[in-house]
């Protein structure tokens, strides 16, 4: 019998996929809701999924499930320890977006140093045409030249913004883990990297242990001028503390392609307000058509490697 292929939230990824080699049968779902995941999986041998939560419950009722590919990197979405009871493998893919998702916070990072948004405001309201002078200088700019820039996350993303920001001449440091007694070659103290930096920009998974990694205790560490990137997982970051500090003038601006809920049904203190120093996307640092198309060359790949008995981007 030909193995199954099931991808459960196919309307995430808004690109041509290629065929999988391998003979199987295809079964393609725009969106899955949770309560419908069990019964879409009952007779699949390969599940894939972007944000689909596939959990201990789930897999009761998938006895033929052998591969869960996810279509991203991150996959806090998937029980892992049931998978691994359940003697089902997990892959995911790597890599992709290093220069995507580099660009995307590097273009958050000029917006808030520069003060693009508090500018444009100003232009809208009428401000240059009643100006005195030649031009406005309301809102303090800072280059990015010459600045710190502290990276949380030391993988391939964080390395891929670290070298596009060398090229702008900012000095770049590696926080360390959180609350360790030792430091790696390379790396900074968490606390001083926090301390030191005029941007500090998020690369790192959401876990257990950094989930609201950054916080009050976090931002009153930083310089009231510095700014905060994340285009990771807005878990990482506690949203009620970011706000605050942007309120109080803890921190100059931040920018998060990324919030704690996803999409955010029950609304999100962070859309709920209109602040010139807060740039908020929807999840869009990977979405450029190129990265895209890398991650669905690699999804694929990762799938036909499986069903041909070889080991490819494996997390269980």
């Amino acid at each position: 019998m030909q193995p199954q292929i099931v991808f459960l939230d196919r309307d995430t990824l808004n690109v041509p996929l290629r065929p999988v080699s391998n003979r199987h049968q295809w079964v393609g779902y725009t969106q899955t809701r949770p309560e419908e995941t069990a019964e879409r999986l009952k007779d699949a041998t390969v599940a894939i999924t972007n944000k689909v939560a596939i959990n201990a419950a789930i897999l009761q009722h998938t006895p033929k499930l052998k591969l869960i590919a996810v279509a991203a990197t991150g996959y806090n979405n998937i029980d892992i320890a049931a998978c691994k009871k359940h003697g089902v493998t997990v892959c995911n893919v790597r890599d992709y977006a290093l220069t995507g998702v580099a660009e995307h916070a590097l273009m958050l990072m000029l917006a808030l140093r520069r003060q693009l948004l508090a500018y444009r405001a100003d232009l809208q309201a009428g401000a240059w045409q009643k100006a005195t002078g030649f031009c406005l200088l309301d809102h303090p700019i800072h280059d990015l030249n010459g600045s710190t820039l502290t990276l949380i996350g030391g993988g391939a993303l964080g390395r891929s913004l670290a070298n596009m920001a060398k090229g702008l001449g900012m000095r770049i440091i590696f926080a360390e883990h959180k609350n360790v007694p030792t430091v790696r070659p390379g790396y900074v103290l968490f606390n001083d990297a926090l301390a030191k930096a005029d941007v500090v920009s998020l690369h790192c998974p959401l876990t257990e242990e950094t989930r609201h990694l950054i916080g009050a205790k976090e931002f009153a560490l930083m310089k009231p001028s510095a700014i905060l990137i994340n285009t990771a997982r807005g878990g990482i970051v506690d949203e009620k503390a970011l706000l605050a500090a942007l309120q109080n003038h803890q921190l100059a601006g931040a920018g998060v392609d990324v919030l704690a809920e996803e999409p955010p049904r029950h609304g999100n203190l962070l859309l709920d307000v209109d602040l010139p120093n807060l740039i908020v996307t929807p999840h869009i640092a990977w979405a450029g058509e190129e990265t895209m198309l890398q991650l669905a060359e690699q999804l694929i790949g990762n799938v036909e490697a499986f069903l041909n008995g070889e080991a490819r981007n494996i997390v269980s």
